[in-house]
């Protein structure tokens, strides 16, 4: 094993991607910017943005998703949400001039409990993170509430249960509690909590995931 590569253990394991804290979690967030971008390309063509969108990220980490989509909703909203403090710092200063110009906000808050009202959002996405979500059928109902009528929620992830997974990607499940549905799985959790028009999107030649739902 190489130099950078038990560096890159050693900071995950202490930064804690289930709830990013510390100078590794800063480190662990800037990584996960970078590594995050092409499967989060990827999924962003699963929207049909609106100039005027009302968006929400959930668990928004380092920012990029929200940087990204701020650029094509040049009229709209932006909020992220996270429970970690250090992903909302990270993301406010990652974004400080849509912040600053009240076009975006960042909130510390868990998926379980958000302090929105309903129907706030007309597309919600979140990005490597439905792995660490508490109680997934009940936090996928409160994203339920939250999305606007004729709105769109996608869950993106570069690994899912139905990949050929390698020895890295098991041990990383295992060290981590990642609960990694199918995409049968997937649609059965979107559909018991009330999505319709489900869809589960994979891309050939990768592990990639993007579960698509609608209210």
């Amino acid at each position: 094993m190489s130099e950078e590569q038990r560096e890159h253990i050693s900071i995950t394991e202490l930064g804690d991607p289930r709830k990013p804290h510390g100078q590794a979690g800063e480190e662990m967030l800037n990584g996960m910017n970078e590594r995050h971008y092409p499967v989060t390309g990827w999924a962003l063509g699963f929207f049909s943005f609106g100039q005027n969108d009302r968006i929400l990220d959930i668990g928004c980490g380092g920012g990029e998703t929200l940087r990204r989509m701020a650029e094509l909703v040049p009229e709209g909203t932006l909020t992220g949400a996270d429970y970690s403090e250090v992903s909302v710092r990270m993301s406010r200063e990652h974004n400080r001039e849509a912040v600053a110009s009240g076009r975006m906000q960042i909130v510390e808050a868990s998926v379980s409990d958000m302090p929105f009202a309903d129907n706030s959002f007309d597309k919600i996405i979140t990005v490597e993170s439905f792995y660490f979500w508490g109680d997934p059928e009940n936090d996928l109902r409160e994203v339920y509430r939250v999305l606007a009528p004729g709105g769109t929620f996608l869950i993106v992830a570069d690994i899912h249960g139905g990949a050929e997974l390698d020895e890295d990607d098991l041990k990383s499940i295992e060290k981590y509690r990642l609960f990694n549905p199918t995409p049968e799985q997937f649609s059965a959790l979107l559909e018991n909590a009330g999505f319709s028009d489900v869809a589960v999107h994979t891309k050939e030649g990768t592990k990639w995931v993007c579960a698509e739902g609608h209210k």
